[in-house]
C-alpha cells in the first residue's frame, strides 16, 4: 500500500532539482567560457586599461536579489560584457604597465581549470597525495631553475611550498622565527623581540609583524639614500642591532629585498647575512617580483650569500606566467615552520603521517584546507621549458632597456634609479619644471609629475602606477603584461610625451 502524500509541492521540488555537475553541461558551458575568453584576448587592446567607472556603479547596474529561477548561462555572459568588464582594470592588457605584472598564460589558466575541476582540499597528504607530491617535486624543480643552495631543496633538507601571495610567507616565518627564538629565551621575553626592515621593504611585513604579536614600537625601520641606491646598509643595521641589545632587546627578524617595490633596488645579501648570523636573527629574502628573473643566469649574481638565508619567496603570479595566486617560499629548515604551525586533530590522523613518511603542508601555512596550485605551475614548466620561460623574461628586460633610450632621447625627462630587471623609474626633470613654473622646488615637481600620471591614467590609453622615495614622486613604468611587444612600449612612450606637452604648454598644474 502506497504511503499517503501530504505535501505534493515537496514532491515537485524534489523531482526538479538540477544536478549541478553534469558532464553534458559542463562541456557545453565550459566551451562557452573559453569562447568567451578568447574572444576577450583577442579584443584586450579595445578597453580602457583602467577602468574608468565611478564608485558604486554595479550596484545601479545589477538587481537588489538574487533570481529564484535559473538564467542561461548565454545571458549571464551577455551581462558579464556589458556590466563587469567596464569595472575590470585590465591587468592582462599589453598597455598595463602599473604595479608589477600579474603574467597569465594559456598553461597559467588552464592548470587553473585542472585544478579548479579536481577541487581536492589537499591539506595532509592522505587527503590528496598528488597535490603533496607534486608540490614538492615542482618546488625542488624551481629552486633548481634558481641555482639556489642544496639546502633549501627537499634533496638537501630544506624544502618549499606554494602559499597564496607574500604577505602569507611573510606571516608564516615571522610565526617561525619568534617561536624558535622563545623557546630559547622563554615566552616572558616576548616583548623584547625586534623585526627590523628598511624603508623600501614592502608593507606587508609591518603587517606581518603586527598579526603575529610585535610590539610596533619594536618594529624597527632603517633609512636607505639616493646615493646608495635606495638599499639596506648593512653599517646601519648594524648600529640599529647594537642599540637593542644594549638596551636588553632580542633581534629576532630581518627581511631584505630583491627587487623593491618603488625602485626594485636589490638588498647586499651577504653581509646582511653575516651581521644576521652574529646575532640569530632569521633572514628572510623576499622577491616577490624580481626573483623569476633569477632563472636566467645573468641575474643569479643578486642571489649572492642566499645560502646564508632561512628563507627565500617569490610570487610566480607576478613574472612567472602562473596566475595569481601562486607565491614560492622555500626555508632551510621546515621543522621551524612544522613546530609553529602543525595541528593534529583526531579527524586527520593517519598512518602515513603518523609514521613521519610524508609532507603534510597543512603545517607549512596558517590556513588548514589548501588548493593543488601546483598543478598550474606544473603546466607553466611543462608547457614551455625552461628555455622559453627564460626568454620571454629576457624580452621584458630588453623592451625596458628600449623604453630607457626612448627616455634619454628626450631631455625633459630623467631616470631616477638605474634599472634592473624590467621596471623603468623615471620622471619630468626638475630643470624643465624650473622654466615653466615661477614658484619652482620639488613640490612643485612632484605635483607636475602626479598631474601627468593622473592625465595618462584617465585617457583609458595606458595605466601607470607611481612611488614615493625619499620625498620625491617617481612614475614607474613596469613591462611584464604577457601580451606587451615593443610596438605598445612605442605607444605608450608616445602617450607620456603627449600628455607632458600639454601640461608644459598649459604651465599651470
Amino acid at each position: 500500500m502506497g504511503s499517503l502524500n501530504l505535501n505534493p509541492e515537496l514532491d515537485d521540488q524534489i523531482f526538479n532539482t538540477i544536478n549541478p555537475l553534469d558532464p553534458g553541461e559542463f562541456r557545453k558551458q565550459g566551451h562557452m567560457i573559453v569562447n568567451f575568453l578568447a574572444d576577450y584576448y583577442q579584443n584586450l587592446e579595445k578597453y580602457p586599461v583602467c577602468s574608468q567607472v565611478n564608485p558604486g556603479y554595479l550596484q545601479k547596474l545589477v538587481p537588489n536579489s538574487a533570481p529564484d529561477n535559473p538564467e542561461p548561462l548565454e545571458k549571464i555572459l551577455q551581462d558579464v560584457k556589458r556590466d563587469i568588464i567596464p569595472g575590470i582594470t585590465h591587468w592582462q592588457s599589453p598597455n598595463f604597465f602599473a604595479y608589477f605584472p600579474s603574467s597569465g598564460s594559456t598553461a597559467g589558466f588552464l592548470g587553473e581549470m585542472l585544478s579548479v575541476g579536481f577541487n581536492v582540499v589537499g591539506f595532509n597528504w592522505i587527503s590528496s597525495p598528488a597535490a603533496t607530491e607534486l608540490e614538492s617535486i615542482v618546488m625542488d624543480w624551481f629552486g633548481k631553475m634558481l641555482n639556489l643552495p642544496n639546502s633549501f631543496l627537499f634533496s638537501g633538507g630544506g624544502g618549499g611550498v606554494l602559499q597564496g601571495t607574500t604577505c602569507e610567507a611573510m606571516l608564516c616565518t615571522i610565526v617561525a622565527a619568534r617561536d624558535q627564538m622563545l623557546r630559547k629565551i622563554g615566552r616572558e621575553n616576548f616583548g623584547k623581540l625586534v623585526v627590523y626592515t628598511s624603508d623600501q621593504t614592502h608593507f606587508s611585513l609591518k603587517k606581518a609583524a603586527h598579526i603575529t604579536g610585535i610590539d610596533p614600537e619594536n618594529f624597527r625601520v632603517i633609512p636607505t639614500t639616493k646615493a646608495n641606491e635606495y638599499v639596506l646598509c648593512p653599517k646601519s643595521l648594524r648600529l640599529a642591532i647594537l642599540k637593542d641589545t644594549k638596551e636588553g632587546m632580542v633581534p629576532l627578524f630581518l627581511c631584505a629585498t630583491i627587487g623593491t617595490t618603488s625602485t626594485t633596488s636589490v638588498d647586499p645579501l651577504r653581509p646582511l647575512c653575516e651581521i644576521a648570523e652574529e646575532y640569530g636573527i632569521w633572514v628572510h629574502v623576499d622577491a616577490a617580483y624580481a626573483g623569476s628573473a633569477c632563472i636566467c643566469p645573468e641575474f643569479q649574481h643578486f642571489l649572492d650569500g642566499i645560502e646564508n638565508a632561512n628563507s627565500f619567496s617569490l610570487n610566480a603570479h607576478k613574472w612567472f606566467f602562473s596566475t595569481l595566486d601562486c607565491c614560492c617560499l622555500w626555508v632551510k629548515d621546515p621543522s621551524a615552520l612544522t613546530k609553529a604551525l602543525s595541528t593534529n586533530p583526531e579527524c586527520l590522523r593517519n598512518k602515513a603521517t603518523e609514521l613521519k613518511q610524508v609532507i603534510d603542508y597543512k603545517d607549512w601555512q596558517i590556513a588548514l584546507s589548501r588548493r593543488f596550485r601546483a598543478l598550474k605551475l606544473w603546466l607553466v614548466l611543462r608547457n614551455y621549458g625552461v628555455a622559453n620561460l627564460r626568454n620571454l623574461i629576457r624580452s621584458h628586460v630588453n623592451m625596458a632597456k628600449h623604453f630607457e633610450g626612448l627616455i634619454a632621447m628626450d631631455k625633459r625627462f630623467e631616470i631616477f634609479v638605474p634599472r634592473k630587471f624590467a621596471m623603468v623609474c623615471f620622471r619630468i626633470s626638475p630643470s624643465v619644471i624650473s622654466r615653466v613654473s615661477t614658484t619652482f622646488d620639488e613640490e612643485e615637481v612632484n605635483k607636475f609629475n602626479t598631474k601627468l600620471v593622473e592625465l595618462i591614467n584617465s585617457s583609458g590609453k595606458l595605466y601607470l602606477t607611481h612611488g614615493v622615495v625619499g620625498g620625491i614622486y617617481i612614475i614607474r613604468f613596469a613591462i611584464g603584461a604577457s601580451l606587451t611587444d615593443y610596438r605598445h612600449v612605442d605607444i605608450a612612450w608616445k602617450v607620456i610625451q603627449d600628455h607632458a606637452n600639454v601640461l608644459l604648454i598649459r604651465g599651470s598644474f
